[in-house]
This record gives C-alpha cells, structure tokens and sequence, in this order.
C-alpha cells in the first residue's frame, strides 16, 4: 500500500537531512515531503528575529493544505515533533498518525526550552546572545547529534543552521489534548541516548502513546536511515 508521508527536521537541520529516508520511501512507491522550516538551512537567509514556534507549525499546516494532504504520515524529529504536534491540533483530519522521533515533548502552554534540562537552556541562551544580533543559537558539531562516521560528520557539519530562539521561547498552543486523537509513536534513539530529551519522555508514558527503541543516535534518519524506514511503514 502507498502511503503519504511529511517528514519534519529538528533544531539546526533542514529538509536536506532526510534525504536518505526519503530516497527509500519513494523507492517502495510512497510520496514523501521533506519541508524545511523558516530560518533554517535553505531557508536560513530569513530573519530569525521573526520566527516563532507558531510559524513552524504554520510552515507544517501549509505544506499539508496546499499539497490538499489527507490521511498523512506526519513524522517529526526532535525539535520538529513541537512543529508536528503543533499541525496535528490544527487539521487533524488531514494525519492518520503521528510518529516522533527522538521528539522533543511538552505540554500546551510550555515552551521547547520548558522540555529540556535548566542548564542547556541556559547554554543555548548564553551561545545566542554570543551571535550577532542575539536571535539564533548556534549550530553545535554534529557530534552532538550521536553521529560517528567520518563522512556524516563532515556532510551535516556543512549543512547545520542557527536556530531561531524565539522557536524555543514561544509556548505550545494547542486547543485539544496533546496529539489531537491520533496514534502516536515515540521512536526513541538508545544508542548513544540524547539525554535532554528525557522529561518528555514522561508525557509519552502518561498518554500512553506507542514507544519503541532505536539500536542508533539522535540523528537516526542519517545514521540509520533503513532502520528508521522500516520502522516509518511498520504502522
């Protein structure tokens, strides 16, 4: 069966890192979108100043309404699940089902700085205000992101953006539960784990959603792009 699928990125990255989940998506005869949000990778020439969370999830519901999406795949990684989950209360009837990947998760009313440990958002903070202007934070190494080879490194090393800050300062606002009613499954990455993500964690507990464990880093789509496919349709 041919499914739709929208495959958000995370913080610094841009459509271009699914580029190697995608291809094999297609190649199994499914449709497949990898939008880039604003301000980032080819779309970071655009003031950072200016985006927040709200528009990254308006960057999503567009892409799912002018493309007259229905029955979607919506797939978001780390920061992207704030994006994803953000579009699902806005046009469910458009999703089948969510997948997070390694996502960052909050709650309605919290901001994606609320998810993550008092120390890395203090580091985030302080490394934006370093940057001219004080309105992105900048990219890390792509060690950060649980990669090891070589030529990955050097490949999303090249690609990495800053990050608009106000995305992590901008509260979550959803007018249903989180997840809007639809299946959500957590995909977490164990091997090396990314610890920041750790609290929201308990949110996928309490909503009961499906979690399933990942032999792979953070950046799973570009580290292990057949296993995050065969998990993608496992359905």
């Amino acid at each position: 069966m041919s499914d739709t699928f929208v495959l958000v990125h995370g913080a610094y990255h841009g459509g271009w890192c699914w580029r190697r989940v995608a291809s094999r998506l297609r190649a199994a005869g499914h449709e497949v979108f990898t939008p880039t949000l604003t301000g980032l990778g080819e779309r970071a020439h655009l003031p950072a100043a200016e985006v927040g969370l709200g528009t990254v999830v308006q960057d999503v519901v567009a892409v799912l309404e002018t493309e007259e999406l229905t029955d979607v795949v919506l797939v978001g990684h780390s920061f992207g699940a704030l994006a994803v989950l953000g579009a699902a209360d806005r046009v469910p009837a458009r999703i089948r089902r969510l997948v997070l990947l390694d996502g960052l998760v909050v709650d309605s009313g919290q901001c994606a700085f609320d998810g993550l440990p008092a120390e890395v958002r203090a580091q985030r903070e302080a490394d934006a205000a370093r940057l001219d202007g004080g309105a992105a934070i900048p990219a890390p190494p792509a060690t950060a992101f649980g990669l090891t080879d070589p030529d990955d490194l050097a490949w999303v090393n090249r690609r990495l953006t800053p990050h608009p800050l106000p995305t992590y300062r901008e509260p979550l606002a959803l007018s249903e539960p989180i997840g809007a009613g639809l299946p959500v499954s957590y995909l977490y990455c164990a091997n090396p784990p990314y610890t920041a993500l750790a609290s929201g964690h308990e949110i996928v507990r309490r909503e009961g959603w499906a979690w399933r464990e990942l032999d792979t880093g953070h950046d799973a789509m570009i580290s292990a792009p057949d296993l995050v496919t065969a998990e993608l349709t496992r359905g």
